[in-house]
């Protein structure tokens, strides 16, 4: 096993990652313990979760693993609560889990489907600001950076519950950068763009997955985001293509 990192730009500090068993959230998670931050593993898979944690550990990274529904609200308080007694702060929230929901006519979409993908999307955010919030306040320069999507931007047929969740969402973090600005906390919508992922996949079947950017190049970005200077409290920030 690796030595422990202590050369990385991000040694001491505490992130919280959810959607870290796979794609985008895995990527990122695995590039924050490589940079020497200790990473807070959250997702539905427990599987998942371990086979992360053992990539992060096999160099020498640190993590803690928390499988939990994001719809299970009242876990996300309590993981609020044991992040503060056991660390007394938190430097680094990503918020990448997410749902694609139902692509289709808004008339036909299943109200469960409707639910659980705006219970997912969006009120899981709310609740994780509600939680995160006073942990982040402690942090010498805390970052809250919620991943986006492009299909915000657009008025198109067949997206509507997946787009209507993200437009919601957008407006969540713009208001919370409202609220804390003047403060150590930069809340930051980020648009990953065309990447190789599953709910990818799921949105575009015909689509040769070889023609959009790896999760890890994704990773490294939202990385750079998180130790660049200046002010970006507010920012809606689109990943670059490679």
């Amino acid at each position: 096993m690796s030595s422990k990192n202590t050369h990385g730009k991000l040694i001491n500090k505490l992130a919280v990652v959810t959607g870290a068993s796979r794609g985008i959230g895995a990527a990122t998670a695995k590039y924050l313990a490589k940079e020497g931050a200790h990473v807070i593993l959250v997702a539905r898979t427990r599987g998942g979760l371990e086979e992360v944690d053992d990539e992060i550990r096999k160099t020498g990274g640190k993590a803690t693993l928390v499988p939990m529904d994001l719809t299970d609200y009242n876990r996300i308080d309590e993981m609020g609560a044991t992040i503060f007694q056991r660390f007394g702060k938190l430097d680094i929230l990503i918020s990448n889990a997410g749902l694609l929901g139902t692509l289709g006519p808004l008339s036909q979409i299943d109200t469960k489907v409707w639910e659980q993908t705006m219970a997912v999307n969006v009120t899981a955010n709310w609740r994780l600001i509600r939680s995160l919030d006073p942990l982040l306040r402690l942090s010498t320069s805390g970052r809250a950076i919620f991943l986006t999507s492009s299909a915000a931007q657009y008025h198109r047929a067949f997206w509507g519950l997946y787009a209507t969740s993200k437009i919601a969402l957008e407006m969540i973090v713009s208001t919370y950068a409202k609220e804390t600005s003047g403060s150590n906390i930069a809340a930051i919508l980020f648009n990953p763009g065309r990447t190789r992922t599953k709910m990818r996949a799921q949105a575009y079947p015909g689509e040769d997955p070889k023609t959009n950017k790896r999760p890890e190049f994704v990773a490294q970005q939202l990385v750079d985001l998180i130790t660049l200077k200046g002010n970006l409290n507010g920012k809606v920030i689109t990943a670059d293509e490679p």
